[in-house]
């Protein structure tokens, strides 16, 4: 296959790395230092599961010198969804499959009207940081990769993008539920992300305190709930979470934290803050959210330059 990763986050960079790893032509689209890094030393994955090093590994920083490819692993940060969609044009025809691996529980929608109903669901599970230009920090046991359309159609290019990704050594499944999948996500990472970076602690020390303990599941049983409302079956998924969260290493942080502490920029708008703006659509109480929301507020477009 001719894979595209966009852009060369650690998300990307670790399911790009597997397939390119498996003797695929996956082309990295990252700028600055990190493209720098890559291009000189290669693209290195640090992880649990096995570490990778793709040398050399094929990086551009504009999707026009790569063109036409099978599928784009296509994972930026929310806020630059439109943008990045825009730029992606000279990857897609309609052959190609746009695998949406953002956060949050709109991307597909978002996509859909750039790139066309070639855009997919991908409510991938990994924790995962670059922890310097050109390397990737794979810190978790678990790297989960499912993918579907949201009307449950059948996709013989998804079917065999799965298993190419099992060759692959990933643990991958194409799901004909993808909008459950997603909003399943979603409720682990909404608890999470809020949690751990309005406490400022991993998942340890967050559970083993009841308190923080409870913020944690009150921040997903929000989320269950409004998707509930909407006619979504998630009725238990709160807890579902809670008990993956509990089985999982102590000390792991979500993304959001790891921003925080870099003075990065952070997804609250279109994670905590998108469940309080449903939950008041829906006529849904989201305290738990909204505390977040407002506790992470002002901090929300990092630190200045």
């Amino acid at each position: 296959m001719r894979v595209a990763v966009m852009a060369t986050g650690a998300l990307g960079a670790y399911f790009g790395g597997r397939l390119a790893e498996a003797g695929h032509e996956v082309h990295f689209i990252a700028r600055g230092a990190h493209k720098d890094a890559i291009e000189k030393n290669g693209l290195k994955v640090e992880s649990p599961l096995g570490n990778m090093l793709i040398k050399p590994a094929k990086v551009a920083d504009d999707p026009a010198k790569v063109g036409l490819v099978d599928v784009v692993l296509f994972a930026v940060k929310l806020w630059d969804t439109e943008k990045a969609g825009e730029l992606s044009k000279p990857f897609v025809n309609k052959d190609t499959r746009v695998l949406s691996m953002l956060n949050g529980i709109d991307s597909v929608d978002r996509l859909t009207p750039i790139l066309g109903d070639i855009v997919c669901a991908a409510p991938t599970r990994i924790s995962a940081v670059i922890s310097a230009p050109g390397v990737i920090s794979h810190k978790g046991t678990f790297a989960n990769f499912r993918c579907g359309f949201l009307d449950g159609r059948d996709d013989a290019r998804l079917e065999s993008l799965v298993e190419e990704m099992r060759a692959a050594k990933v643990d991958a499944t194409f799901s004909k539920s993808a909008k459950k999948d997603m909003w399943e996500k979603f409720i682990f990472l909404d608890g999470m992300s809020g949690a751990t970076a309005s406490t400022r602690q991993p998942i340890g020390p967050l559970l083993a305190d009841p308190d923080t303990h409870a913020l944690f599941h009150d921040l997903m049983k929000e989320v269950e709930t409004i998707g509930l409302k909407q006619g979504i079956p998630l009725e238990g998924l709160a807890d579902k979470s809670l008990a993956f969260a509990k089985g999982a290493p102590p000390h792991l942080k979500a993304s959001m934290l790891e921003d925080l502490e870099r003075g990065n920029r952070l997804e609250l708008d279109w994670l905590q803050a998108k469940v309080v703006e449903l939950g008041r659509q829906l006529g849904v109480p989201t305290p738990a959210n909204e505390y977040v929301y407002k506790v992470l507020k002002l901090l929300r477009n990092g630190k200045p330059a």
